[in-house]
Formats: C-alpha cells, structure tokens, sequence
C-alpha cells in the first residue's frame, strides 16, 4: 500500500511541482503513524461496566462439603464486563463472582443482551471465577448437582441473569475511541498443583471402593510426599484497554490459579479475584473515573492447581490475608508490565463457537455394584473411606442424566491473540497444550465459562485416580480433553 502510493504521489509530483509532491509526503506521513487511518477509517471502540450480584444474606454458601448459609457479606460480588467493537464486530467478556454457573443462567443472559442490542451470543463470552464464598447460582440443595435445563431458574438465578444483561448494555452505552493492547508476565510463586504421587505403600483409598495413585491436597509437609502429579503454569496474560488519552478502562486478567480461600464459615467474598481488581485499579489511580474503569480477573485452567505449598512450613494466617498477598503480588507483576504495552489503534475481532457432544460417564458393573452395597450399608457401619456414602449418592443420582451433552465450546481472536473458553474445571496441562499448538501468536485459555459441568482432566490423569477424577466430580467420558482441544483449535484455526 505504502509503494502504491509513493508511486501516485511521484506521478502527480510531475505534475504539479514540489509543492504537490510536499502535500504527498504530508499525507503518506499521516498514514504511517495514524495506523487507523490507513486501515480504511477503522475505529476501536470499547466500554465496561460492573453489575452488583452480591446475594441477600441466608442462601447456601457453595465450595465446600458443606454449604452453611451466607450471614456476612465482606465484599460485594459483581458481574464485570467488556464490550469491545472493531466497527464490523462486537465481542463482550463478563466475569461473575461465583464458584460455577448453570449455562441456563448464562444463556438467558445472552438471549436478553442479543434482543436488546444485536449482539450475537456467539459473540458473548460469560466466566465463573470460581471463588469458594458465594451462594449457589446452580439450584439450591441437591438440585445444585443435578443438570436440570429445563427447569425455571431460581430467585438467585434470575437476579444474576439479570445483572449480567443490564451490565453489558451499560458497558456498550460506555463504549468510546479506544486503543487495546496486552501482555504476560511469570508468577510461580502462588501456584502449586495439588495432586500428588504418594511414596510406595502409603494408603490412597478412594470412596469408589479403589485406590489412588494421585492424592488431591495431601497434607503440608506430609513425609510420604513423591513428586507433583502435573505441571503448573505460572503465566498471568493480561489485556488492557485505555480510551485514546490514555486513561485507564478496563484490564482483563487470566491467571490458572483455582481460588486462595481463607474465609471465615458463613462470609461472602469474591477472594482474591476482587481484590485483585481493587488493587490495579487503586495502582492506575483510576478510582474516580465516570464511567468508572473496570478490572477484572478471570479463572484460567487451574483444576489441579492452588495456592498451598505441600514442600513449604506449615502457615496460619488470619483470614483475608493469604489472598490479599496473592491479589497484591499478583496486582503489582501486571503493572511491571502494564507500562510496556505495544498498543493498537485497531484491531480485528471476531468468533466462533460450536457445540461439542460428549458422552456422560457411567460406573462400570463392579462401581455399580460397590454402589449399591454402600448405599444399604447402615450409616453407622464405617468404610475404607469417610466419603463413601456420599459419592454413591451421588453416582445413584447421575442416573437420571441423560446418555450425553452438548457443551458451548468458544474462541476469541482480538487481533493476533486468541482466546479459549472452556466449561469445566479445566487441568492445567490442558492450557498448556492449547497455548503450545494454537494457530494465533498469543493464546489463554479461560475456566468455567459459559457453563459448569465438573472437573475436566487429561486421559493421562484419569489413570492416576484423584478426588477430581472420580465419577460425579468428573461427569464425562475420559477422553473429553482430547475432543475439546481439538474443536477448540479447529475454531481458533477459523479465525487465524
């Protein structure tokens, strides 16, 4: 384009003199260092908006074995949102606070916003960030283990749905001019995988009637500690998003941590996912903005991953401090990078998405069979392991699941950086593998997104057993890994 142009400029220079060709190299200059301009009058454009979904107190707290219900609230919960318009296409990425979201809450969200502004829900990206302290957004009591599409959404459900479509309609009344531009930066030292090979003879029972060769969370400084089961991945991508002077609107981060925790029994928190977005915001000084910037942290693949270190001493903490340190380290690697950002005038963006049939998992004759014997075993007869009873409860529930699911299997392009959602607790080694053999320059992957169906691990990994492994923690067929990584980089090979 440029030597076309050098070209017309050098004919017409004939022409009309040096002070034609003096207008020509005006022009030419404008083009090479307005990079908008010379896309043809392309324009970015960008806005965000955070939707408060913090639950009225009393609901059921979901993240443990036990869900007592929410009597505190220590800091709100929020549906933060990006909508981002290459003058051609729309994208929109929300994070909501909540440990997994049923995809009905979601697609109702994405019906609203495609009918109230053309978006098309292909092109609405949703995202659980997996915090541990908040109430439950996939039924209440056993109905939240159960996949009941077509049953009416709850209070709590319709609120969130709500609050979702109401916070992107907001975010696409905010959007202005705007440059993007991103990055990553190393943070090892909070993630650890959690699965671990134990020494020969130590006892791994699992309530399925086996044992296990990986045991998930086995004690800080256990002495029969052999080696981690996986990987981690230390990376945090960021993407930032600054109107065209500069200031700050929004900046999307993804981290493959699973959560921190430390919460008191009964408070509701969005851990270290908020306080992260509390502190870049406090770090950029941008506070008091109107429309106010929006951070916002999302959940990477971290289904074998957390924050303990199983080598390390033993540390009390009060409560709120572990992921305040987390938040904080997290927050000020970011900014180290924030300053160096390569931004863009203009960038292309676009999706696709498919949906992905996988077969549900059912006990083999000798689980069914252990099952049943669990479940007439009296309650006060003690087993190999103290979960027995509740997992055969729940494999007796997986019963009435249907033989297979559809799943909504996505990709983002913005620019030369691609984007993967996924709707399970999805293992590292996945990301790692997506981040390896994607088409695009840039890649992350994103957890717990546009739906919840339970832990995602390798083929590798089932062989291992583990607590994320056994059947109704993990809901599909074993090699569900290999046919998600494949759609995914089909779609993502689509959009190169």
């Amino acid at each position: 384009m440029k030597k076309i142009l050098s070209k017309e400029c050098m004919l017409r220079s004939k022409n009309i003199g040096l002070y034609g060709f003096a207008i020509c190299l005006v022009f030419l200059s404008y083009l090479i260092f307005n990079p908008v301009h010379a896309q043809g009058d392309k324009s970015f454009m960008a806005g965000a908006y955070k939707s408060n979904i913090t639950p009225k107190l009393g609901g059921p707290i979901i993240g443990g074995w036990n869900s007592p219900p929410a009597d505190y609230i220590h800091d709100e919960l929020f549906a933060r949102s990006i909508v981002m318009d290459d003058g051609e296409n729309k994208l929109v990425m929300v994070t909501v606070d909540n440990v997994g979201v049923d995809q009905k809450v979601f697609d109702v969200a994405k019906q609203r916003i495609e009918e109230a502004t053309g978006i098309p829900a292909s092109h609405i990206l949703i995202a659980s960030t997996h915090t541990h302290s908040a109430t439950s957004a996939r039924g209440v009591g056993e109905k939240g283990r159960e996949w009941h599409p077509d049953e009416p959404l709850d209070d709590y459900q319709s609120f969130m749905a709500s609050r979702i479509s109401d916070g992107v309609q907001i975010a696409l009344g905010n959007l202005e001019p705007a440059r993007i531009g991103w990055g990553s930066v190393d943070v090892p030292q909070h993630v650890f995988n959690r699965r671990w090979k134990m020494k020969p003879g130590t006892p791994t029972p699992n309530p399925l009637g086996g044992n296990d060769i990986a045991v998930m969370n086995p004690g800080v400084g256990n002495p029969n500690l052999l080696e981690p089961a996986g990987p981690t991945d230390p990376e945090v991508s960021y993407l930032s998003i600054q109107a065209t002077d500069g200031r700050p609107l929004a900046l999307f981060a993804n981290y493959s941590l699973h959560y921190v925790g430390g919460v008191p029994t009964g408070h509701v928190s969005a851990d270290y996912f908020g306080m992260f977005a509390d502190k870049i915001q406090e770090l950029l000084g941008a506070d008091r903005q109107n429309p106010g910037f929006v951070a916002m942290m999302s959940n990477g693949t971290s289904g074998d991953i957390n924050n303990i270190n199983f080598r390390g001493p033993r540390v009390s903490r009060p409560p709120y401090e572990k992921m305040k340190l987390v938040a904080d380290d997290v927050a000020k690697a970011v900014m180290k990078g924030y300053h160096d950002i390569n931004y863009l005038d203009w960038v292309p963006l676009d999706a696709k998405q498919a949906q992905l049939n996988l077969k549900v998992r059912r006990p083999s004759p000798e689980l069914a069979k252990f099952v049943e014997e669990v479940n007439a075993r009296p309650e006060t007869v003690e087993g190999r392991h103290r979960l027995e009873k509740t997992y055969a409860k729940r494999i007796k529930q997986m019963e009435t699941f249907p033989d297979d699911i559809d799943v909504i299997i996505q990709a983002f392009k913005i620019g030369d950086l691609g984007i993967g959602a996924i709707p399970f607790e999805t293992f590292v080694e996945i990301g790692l593998e997506l981040k390896e053999r994607s088409p695009l320059d840039d890649h992350f992957t994103i957890g717990l997104a546009n739906g919840l169906y339970g832990y995602l691990p390798t083929p590798e990994q089932h062989k291992l057993g583990g607590y994320e492994t056994w059947l109704s923690t993990n809901r599909v067929e074993e090699v569900a890994s290999d046919k998600i990584i494949a759609q995914l980089l089909d779609l993502l090979g689509d959009l190169e």
